[in-house]
C-alpha cells in the first residue's frame, strides 16, 4: 500500500513537472515555478529554500530560487570557490551536511552559512546533456533536518526534474533556431531590396550592386543588415520591411 502511495505521488510529480513545460512561456519562468514547486514538494518536516544551480563553461550561475534568501548564499558559495552544490556538481553525487558547525569539508563557507542562518544543507545533481550541469541546492535553518528517506525522495525528484529541464532545454534551444532563421531571413530580405534599389539607381549588375554595399559598410564601419536598411528607408515611404515565408 505503501509503494503504491509512493508510485502515485511520483506520477503525479512527473505530471506537474510535464505540465509545467507545455505551460511556461519561456525558460526563466519554467525554472522560477521548478525551484518553488520542489521547495514545496521536498519539505516534508520543515520549510526548505531551494535554488538551481547551472554550470557552464566551468562557471556557476543560480538560474532559479524559491526564495530571495538563496541568491546570497549561492553566491557566497561560489565566491570561496567550492562548497556542497559545487562538490555535487562536480563529482555528479549527492553531498549532504547534516550540521554545518561539524562540517569539515568547507569550514569558511559553513561557517558563513551558519551565521546567515543554514543549519544543513542537501545538494542533489540534476543529470543534463552536453557540458552544463545543473544541481538542485536545498537549505534548512534546522540541523539535521534530512533524513535518509527525504535524500531518497530528493534523489528521485531531481531524476524527474532534471527530465523536465532537459526538455524545457531542447524547446528553448527550438524557439532559438526558428527566431534566429527568422531574423536571417528579413537580413536578408532587407538586403537584397536595397541591392535592387542600387541596381535602379546606378543601371549596374546585382554583383556590382552588392559590391557597393559592401563598401559602403566596411567604409562606415556599420553592419551590412543597417547600411542595406538605411537605403531601404531613403527610397521608400514605408521602410518596414515584410519577410513572405512559403507554407
Amino acid at each position: 500500500m505503501v509503494q503504491d502511495r509512493s508510485t502515485q505521488q511520483d506520477n503525479g510529480v512527473a505530471d506537474y513537472l510535464q505540465d509545467l513545460v507545455l505551460a511556461s512561456s519561456d525558460v526563466e519562468e519554467l525554472l522560477t515555478e521548478l525551484a518553488t514547486f520542489s521547495a514545496a514538494s521536498l519539505s516534508t518536516h520543515n520549510k526548505l529554500l531551494c535554488g538551481v544551480t547551472l554550470m557552464r563553461r566551468k562557471k556557476p550561475t543560480t538560474v532559479a530560487t524559491s526564495d530571495p534568501a538563496v541568491l546570497p548564499l549561492d553566491e557566497l558559495q561560489y565566491g570561496h570557490g567550492d562548497g556542497p552544490c559545487l562538490a555535487a556538481l562536480r563529482e555528479k553525487a549527492t553531498v549532504h551536511v547534516p550540521d554545518l558547525r561539524d562540517e569539515t569539508r568547507w569550514p569558511r563557507y559553513c561557517k558563513a552559512a551558519w551565521a546567515e542562518g543554514i543549519g544543513s544543507i542537501l545538494s542533489v545533481p540534476l543529470p543534463l546533456e552536453g557540458e552544463a550541469h545543473a544541481g538542485l541546492n536545498l537549505y534548512s535553518t534546522s540541523t539535521h533536518a534530512f533524513s535518509g528517506e527525504d535524500i531518497d525522495k530528493a534523489e528521485a525528484y531531481a531524476t524527474q526534474a532534471s527530465k523536465a529541464l532537459r526538455m524545457a532545454v531542447k524547446v528553448a534551444q527550438l524557439v532559438d533556431d526558428r527566431n534566429n532563421l527568422a531574423a536571417a531571413m528579413e537580413s536578408r530580405t532587407t538586403i537584397d531590396i536595397a541591392v535592387g534599389a542600387i541596381m535602379a539607381q546606378n543601371r549596374c549588375s546585382q554583383e556590382t550592386a552588392m559590391k557597393i554595399l559592401r563598401i559602403a559598410s566596411s567604409s562606415r564601419n556599420i553592419k551590412l543588415r543597417d547600411v542595406a536598411a538605411s537605403i531601404v528607408a531613403s527610397v521608400s515611404q514605408d521602410p518596414k520591411v515584410l519577410t513572405h515565408f512559403e507554407p
